[in-house]
């Protein structure tokens, strides 16, 4: 009997009305092993309504008593990692190790609201005037929503919710209908926790659920993380709703190798940043600029290690890479490699026919490695978010830039070299929002934000850190006035001097 994924909803286990269901498949064995309830209009507002009824207390509630459940939260999401590391690899097929690093960045999240105290403290002017002081205070918004993505299933809920309900807000999570078993345990360990019935619920389902959050009236806020496409409907529909909106959208991140670069530093970087979780991730370094003559060398140290890297189940402990999410999009990422050569790439490694023993059903591509690849290769311009990893040549550091800045993305890129003046001024020259110094993934560290620029990013706001703080409340300022006790009409005795 094949296993149902439900909704969450006011605490509780909420069965699919809807009559929809979603297919689940193990991408190992291609075998679909849950069907998740796909929730319909009347099934998003009752999740809605749960989150704002919640609201009415939660709003007001202590920092102390929000961030004391945080705490017993972040001690079971650590007791449980494994658990969900589990659920990962079995619904989105990555390695254990990569599910275990997932759960790990999310829990430096929820060490980052556990303190959110920091974060809300408000400002101060005394004397503004004549007995007037001025205050700044931050207030949550209400309800808000978040809509994930299937590459990490744990980890990006965990940069939304954990800060979002520590600023008093109540939070609907609609996560990726392909792998949604992480979030609905997720959802029982802050119940087991102790966070009050409806502060956090689950919907599952595809567009009928997502436009439904975008455009219903109690929702103020919607933060997302997709592809460019989906980020720009997100932001623009939402916005047109009056809702608040943080859309991270895709990448092509570049990694620029200067001639002076540590290349085996540089080939061990761009093969772990390309090929890691199976290069389904938005900061996955999918272009290497090398500039100079340090082009041949450095495709050729990539190339040996790429050969080595071990493909297989992610349940297997010595797999270093798993399959693809769906056999759709296996197909789709082998066409970009089998298209490279007529559009003048040269095809070091091909991945496209790798299968795995005793698994032939599941979702399995290998390592492809295309070489100077012209800026017009469909496998440049798009994001492919599989293991394929673009090589292009230029002649001079100045190029190099002028190229990467050229890409309507502008999410992560890297540069390696051991020259601090030419890191420096590529830092400030590149645009792109996440930057690395000999450093191929510059993903952030939970108290600093993350999102890029361009394309990759569509609202005023990046995710977590600071800005998520700022994203998930208002500002309101407070002006205030007092007479001073001495002028209390008379009759009336404070005990204060009356002869100044």
């Amino acid at each position: 009997m094949t296993n149902i994924v439900n909704h969450w909803i006011g605490g509780k286990t909420a069965e699919g009305a809807s009559g929809t269901y979603g297919p689940v498949t193990n991408p190992a064995t291609g075998e679909v092993t849950t069907k998740v309830a796909f929730a319909s209009v009347d099934e998003v507002d009752a999740a809605v309504a749960a989150a704002k009824e919640a609201y009415l207390t939660w709003g007001q509630s202590s920092l102390a008593q929000r961030t004391s459940i945080l705490f017993r939260f972040r001690a079971l999401l650590d007791a449980h990692r494994d658990e969900i590391a589990e659920l990962i690899t079995a619904e989105h097929g990555k390695v254990h190790s990569d599910a275990l690093g997932e759960v790990a960045r999310g829990l430096e999240i929820v060490d980052l609201a556990c303190g959110i105290n920091v974060q809300l403290k408000g400002e101060l002017s005394t004397q503004v005037a004549t007995r007037v002081d001025v205050s700044s205070i931050r207030q949550p918004l209400g309800v808000v929503a978040g809509i994930t993505p299937f590459n990490f299933p744990a980890m990006v809920p965990l940069w939304m919710f954990p800060i979002a309900i520590a600023c008093g807000n109540t939070f609907v999570l609609k996560p990726s209908e392909k792998d949604p078993s992480a979030a609905v345990k997720v959802a029982e360990l802050l119940s087991e926790a102790g966070l009050p019935d409806g502060v956090f619920n689950v919907v599952h389902g595809d567009k009928v659920a997502v436009d439904r959050l975008l455009e219903h009236p109690d929702v103020k806020a919607v933060s997302f993380v997709g592809s460019t496409p989906i980020a720009r409907y997100i932001h623009t529909t939402a916005s047109a709703n009056g809702k608040r909106v943080q859309a991270l959208g895709g990448a092509k991140n570049h990694m620029l190798v200067l001639p002076d670069a540590d290349l085996d530093a540089a080939a061990d970087a761009a093969v772990s940043a390309a090929y890691g979780s199976a290069g389904e991730r938005c900061m996955a370094i999918s272009a290497v600029v090398a500039v100079g003559a340090v082009g041949d060398e450095l495709v050729e140290k990539i190339r040996e290690r790429a050969e080595k890297i071990k493909i297989g189940p992610g349940t297997d402990p010595s797999s270093e890479m798993g399959p693809l999410i769906t056999k759709a999009h296996r197909d789709k990422v082998a066409s970009y490699v089998a298209g490279a050569a007529a559009e003048g790439c040269e095809v070091v490694l091909d991945g496209t026919g790798y299968t795995v023993d005793g698994h032939e059903d599941g979702h399995w591509i290998g390592i492809s490695l295309l070489d100077r690849v012209p800026t017009t290769a469909k496998a440049y311009q798009d994001e492919i978010f599989g293991p394929v990893l673009c090589v292009l040549r230029a002649d001079t550091y100045e190029e190099g830039v002028a190229l990467i800045n050229a890409s309507p993305f502008g999410n992560g890129t890297a540069i390696f070299t051991r020259d601090g003046g030419a890191a420096r001024r590529f830092q400030l020259e590149i645009e792109a929002g996440m930057v690395g110094v000999n450093v191929p993934i510059p993903v952030p560290v939970g108290y600093h934000s993350f999102g890029g620029w361009k394309d990759s990013l569509f609202g005023d706001h990046h995710i977590y850190g600071n800005d998520g703080t700022h994203f998930y409340t208002r500002g309101k300022v407070v002006t205030t006035r007092w007479p001073d006790p001495a002028d209390a009409p008379a009759g009336v005795d404070l005990g204060f001097p009356r002869n100044h």
